[in-house]
């Protein structure tokens, strides 16, 4: 047989591909024929009834395929930017052939549009979408090649199983030989569109605002801007200080679920201390956002409830991406850049004195005031003590803030008047910029204050922080020799009077914990870890879906107080709602082992009992001891951040067990001198007297501080020697244990112990307190009515007492005095043993009225002329 060219070859086959595409839409016309008939249609529809409705009708149908049709032939359109042919040379001899699709008329393959054309190599032109100018000749041909790709994913529809296996097969032989990639059965029905995004991420930039309303008596305002989705609030800007065309500047990026949500913009004015004023809000509908494109968006500002003012607009920059991958993975991303943006170091220090105020406004009737001050810095506050009944209050106060800006920020600073029963008044405010003060350098500034009278003195001072960092464990200043040597110099003896505020430093390595509580409904926790030193805090990352997590990270802070302790919590993240405890440590400084990799058990919040989990942590403290001993003798910082005071049964107490038993210690101590005097016991007696002859006859003021000594030492040998004598602090730990299981009893079982039982607890305590109270003030009171001469009689023999004790003291030295009083006491029992011990001065005392025995006392003046209405509500029994 004479082998056949490979033209005639070409053309066999394009042959066969072309009938084959024709007997296939003749088989899709017969299949689809009923289905476009009206006839069935209502047919279907008149005899379905209720159930006929849920039916699809031929017409509804037919749409339904169109549109898979149309979605076939659209994805299985050729790129025309990368794949088309090369132009042919007339459109006629394009017409007028039946070329194989993929094939030019004279059987020749297609260049693709990249590839030079003829000899001059030209490129298409370009439209100003973008897209590539094509002559009719090249539509037609895509179309050609458009539908034998769209009649291969017709088979899905029109065909039989059986017979789809084999001509897919011949199909593909035919195409493939024509230069044609045909897809496999399993890929024949239309292709998937790729799924949504479970997550986005929406990155904005929040410039400026334009012609905002104007909210303060000065004609300018204090704008700051909200973002919220979904009723949540998810960002909020700094505050721009009068200013009606703030610049912000500021970068957040979100996790948005549901771009149906839009994302609600609201702006205020920031008013200290009172509610702040709407500015205006809108809405940016994310839906209509394109992604992965940065676009420029003026938001204008409204008034729901006066919508045709105008109050000014903002000016953003806002880019959506869909977030591909793991949504875990997304999430934990957007969440660690919150744990930076939370656990934020600070770059420096902001020391403020609060020294006095001057010609402060009068809010009392008595045309005086009782002023306190409130400081904020962002989210660090401060309030300082009430002077009562002053214009002129002398406060002398020092605390520090940190300072997280390099150019700045202001302190907000409101004055107000306390009221006992009612809202305190506001006095007056003012701010302090602290881009205009020069580091390292006190400033006395002298604040008027607006929306009042008078002015405020302060001191204010900006200091960089020297170490305060987070670090991985690879990177930590203590374990690098020459850096440990550096440090060590600076807090060395030598150097104990330069800048006595800065004590020392402390370094915390967080490596791990283990056996962790399980706070989530899946056994699993996400924990985090914040280390807390007076005021400053920081926190490490979140592991997540762990019981046994590794941080391995390494916290730097200044110790201002070496008798600070170092609290040190684990927390479970939780997305919508604020973290669950899962356990806590405090570490005082001064008990801390340099360089010991140790394991903590946690405690509960109390810090009273264990819970479950430990903590791994190696701590390193150097300081200077002159500066820490001299720290020791000025004020305690003050914690800004502070929980709520509750009422609590349990609190209670524990509280009354307390004093109580610092009241039988000196009761005990008391009864413990007297049974020297009572000679219970003539050995002790003997030694006693002889002991007190002896001091108070060679007494020097120096025995006081000596005496003083002398049980510090007596209680150190005993420590050294392995007899601690401090039972004290165990009694106490198992008294809050006890406390800390009632407690939990309380919240167990609270059905089983019953509401009475309570009640008398409490009442117990009530009681003791009250009678407590009662014998304190008492006496106060009967000492004020001695004086005041309550009782004459009494007031009299006041003074005859203290006229002899006067002359006594004159002529007699205080030494004798003392000596003859505590023979009296030492021999008393001995030259009368039926004599009844008591307190001259107690009993003088107890014979002068308290205010509450005068008021019952008083005799009530006589009515001439009492109505029976009166006589009555005076006489209710």
């Amino acid at each position: 047989m004479e082998p056949k060219s490979p033209k005639d070859e070409g053309t066999a086959k394009g042959q066969e591909s072309l009938s084959y595409q024709r007997r296939m839409w003749k088989n899709f016309q017969g299949k689809t024929k009923p289905w476009l008939s009206p006839k069935l249609g209502s047919e279907r529809r008149g005899a379905g009834g209720a159930e006929g409705s849920k039916k699809e009708s031929g017409l509804w149908m037919f749409k339904r395929k169109k549109k898979q049709l149309d979605r076939v032939f659209s994805s299985s359109q050729p790129n025309l930017c990368c794949s088309p042919p090369a132009p042919f040379e007339g459109d006629k001899k394009s017409h007028g052939s039946d070329a194989v699709p993929g094939t030019s008329s004279d059987g020749q393959p297609l260049h693709p549009l990249g590839a030079a054309s003829g000899a001059t190599g030209s490129k298409p032109e370009l439209t100003a979408h973008g897209s590539p100018k094509l002559p009719v000749s090249q539509l037609i041909m895509y179309q050609q090649k458009s539908s034998s790709l769209g009649s291969a994913c017709f088979e899905k529809l029109v065909m039989d199983p059986a017979a789809l296996v084999g001509e897919v097969e011949q199909l593909r032989k035919n195409a493939s030989d024509s230069g044609i990639n045909i897809v496999g059965p399993s890929n024949a029905e239309p292709p998937p569109q790729p799924p949504s995004p479970a997550m986005y991420q929406l990155d904005i930039i929040l410039k400026k605002g334009n012609n905002l309303a104007i909210r303060d008596r000065t004609g300018t305002s204090d704008p700051y801007v909200k973002f919220k989705i979904s009723g949540k609030e998810v960002f909020r800007s700094k505050t721009i200080h009068k200013n009606l065309n703030p610049l912000w500047d500021e970068r957040v990026s979100l996790l948005v679920e549901n771009l149906k949500d839009p994302l609600y913009v609201k702006v205020f004015d920031y008013d200290f201390g009172l509610q702040d004023d709407f500015m205006g809000s809108a809405y940016l509908h994310l839906e209509s956002l394109e992604h992965q494109r940065t676009l420029d968006v003026t938001l204008d500002l409204k008034d729901p409830q006066y919508p045709e003012h105008n109050l000014g607009s903002l000016e953003l920059a806002v880019t959506l991406s869909p977030k591909e991958g793991d949504l875990r993975d997304a999430y934990q991303s957007m969440r660690l850049s919150d744990v930076h943006r939370k656990a934020q170091l600070w770059r420096g220090i902001v020391s403020i004195s609060l020294i006095e105020g001057l010609s402060l406004q009068p809010m009392d009737a008595n045309g005086l005031s009782d002023p306190y001050v409130k400081f904020k810095m962002g989210h660090q506050k401060y309030k300082s003590k009430t002077i009562p009944k002053t214009l002129n209050p002398q406060w002398r106060e020092q605390f520090d803030f940190h300072l997280y800006d390099e150019q700045g920020g202001y302190v907000d600073i409101t004055v107000w008047d306390k009221d006992a029963g009612k809202k305190d008044d506001f006095m007056g405010r003012c701010t302090i910029n602290l881009s205009h003060l020069t580091k390292e350098h006190t400033h006395k500034l002298d604040l008027p204050l607006e929306e009042g009278e008078g002015v405020l003195v302060l001191l204010v001072t900006l200091t960089a922080s020297a170490a305060v960092s987070i670090s991985d464990l690879s990177v930590n200043m203590l374990d690098d020799p020459h850096e440990r040597h550096q440090i060590m110099q600076r807090y060395s003896l030598w150097r104990s009077f330069h800048n006595l505020k800065d004590v020392g430093v402390v370094q915390v390595k967080v490596i791990r914990a283990e056996g962790l509580m399980a706070a989530d409904v899946t056994g699993k926790s996400d924990p985090f870890c914040v280390v807390e030193l007076s005021n400053d805090r920081l926190q490490t990352h979140t592991v997540y879906k762990n019981l046994n997590p590794e941080w391995n990270k390494v916290f730097t802070f200044n110790v201002k107080d070496i008798h600070s302790v170092l609290e040190v919590t684990v927390y479970d993240e939780d997305r919508d709602r604020s973290a669950d405890f899962l356990g806590k440590v405090a570490i005082p400084l001064l008990n801390i082992q340099n360089g010991e990799r140790k394991a903590y058990a946690l405690k509960s919040k109390e810090l009273t009992g264990p819970t479950k989990g430990v903590i791994f942590l190696e701590i390193d403290v150097i300081f200077n001891a002159v500066k820490a001993g001299l720290r020791t003798l000025i004020p305690i910082e003050q914690k800004y951040i502070e929980e709520e005071p509750r009422v609590s049964k349990q609190l209670l107490l524990q509280n009354f067990n307390r004093v109580r038993r610092c009241i039988m210690f000196l009761i005990n101590t008391g009864c413990y001198i007297n049974s020297c005097f009572e000679w219970d016991s003539p050995q002790r007696s003997i030694c006693a007297f002889v002991l007190f002859v002896i001091v108070v006859w060679n007494f020097e003021l120096y025995m006081i501080p000596l005496a003083l000594l002398l049980p510090l030492v007596w209680n150190y040998i005993l420590i050294v020697s392995g007899k601690d004598t401090r039972q004290d602090v165990q009694a106490v730990e198992d008294l809050l244990e006890d406390e800390d299981e009632d407690f939990d009893k309380d919240d167990k079982d609270s059905e089983r112990k019953g509401f009475m039982n309570k009640l008398y607890a409490i009442q117990d305590v009530c009681i003791s307190v009250q009678n407590a109270l009662d014998e304190v003030a008492s006496y106060g009171e009967r000492i004020k009515n001695t004086f005041n001469w309550t009782v004459p009689f009494l007031s009299w023999l006041a003074i005859v007492a203290f006229g002899a004790a006067t002359i006594i003291i004159y002529y007699i030295p205080l030494r004798y005095i003392v000596l003859a009083w505590g023979v009296n006491k030492f021999t008393k029992k001995l030259r009368d043993p039926y004599t009844i011990d008591n307190n001259e001065l107690l009993d003088f005392l107890s014979r002068v009225p308290s205010d509450v025995q005068v008021v019952q006392y008083r005799e009530l003046k006589l009515d001439p002329n009492p109505s029976p209405n009166k006589r009555k509500k005076n006489n209710p029994g």
